[in-house]
């Protein structure tokens, strides 16, 4: 990897983890994500290339490094693309190819795939609404999260079926323009 691909990587790495810990733990998007990011057990992974085939290696390298690592070890585990899928419709095509390659290695229940891309629309909502922002993130992303812990979180949270509910109304609180500036400070 060259330098300047590291750089850019690093950088990529530091925002998503801005992101998450700003983001997603302090609104608390995500009710689990505390511990996991407290107890450094999230491990954040950049793809070095744009080339289709570095990306498909990292989805590789990474299902099969999580699905052969202990939970205290990595717990769950966030693919960044900087560069390769900044299209929104290339990035789903790879999404669904990312699930086929799941399945093909027998994660399939094992390891579920959580997906953000900073154009993230919901099909059927309006365009500035806020709930596309419980899904947008810095970079595309595609979080690998073991099912067992997923299933085991769920089965003792209240009401789990309302957090994506009270993640809109979190976000719509906020308004776009607090979204925006929230987003915008993670760039300082």
């Amino acid at each position: 990897m060259s330098a300047v691909s590291e750089i850019i990587n690093e950088r990529a790495i530091a925002h998503v983890r801005a992101w998450i810990e700003l983001f997603v733990v302090d609104l608390n998007l995500c009710p689990f994500a505390r511990p996991v990011v407290s107890a450094d057990a999230l491990r954040i992974v950049a793809c070095e290339s744009a080339s289709p085939e570095a990306i498909a290696t990292l989805l590789f390298t990474e299902l099969d490094l999580l699905s052969y690592s202990s939970e205290s070890d990595i717990a769950t585990s966030v693919l960044v693309f900087p560069k390769g899928l900044e299209a929104f419709d290339d990035y789903l095509g790879f999404l669904d190819d990312a699930q086929t390659v799941l399945e093909q290695m027998g994660l399939d229940g094992k390891v579920q795939l959580a997906s953000f891309h900073p154009d993230y629309r919901f099909e059927g909502e309006p365009v500035g609404a806020a709930s596309h922002f419980t899904n947008r993130a810095p970079y595309p992303l595609i979080h690998l999260l073991r099912e067992t812990m997923v299933t085991n979180v769920l089965d003792t949270y209240p009401n789990p079926e309302r957090i994506s509910e009270r993640n809109i109304q979190t976000l719509e609180r906020l308004g776009l323009a607090g979204i925006e500036r929230l987003l915008y400070s993670l760039d300082s």
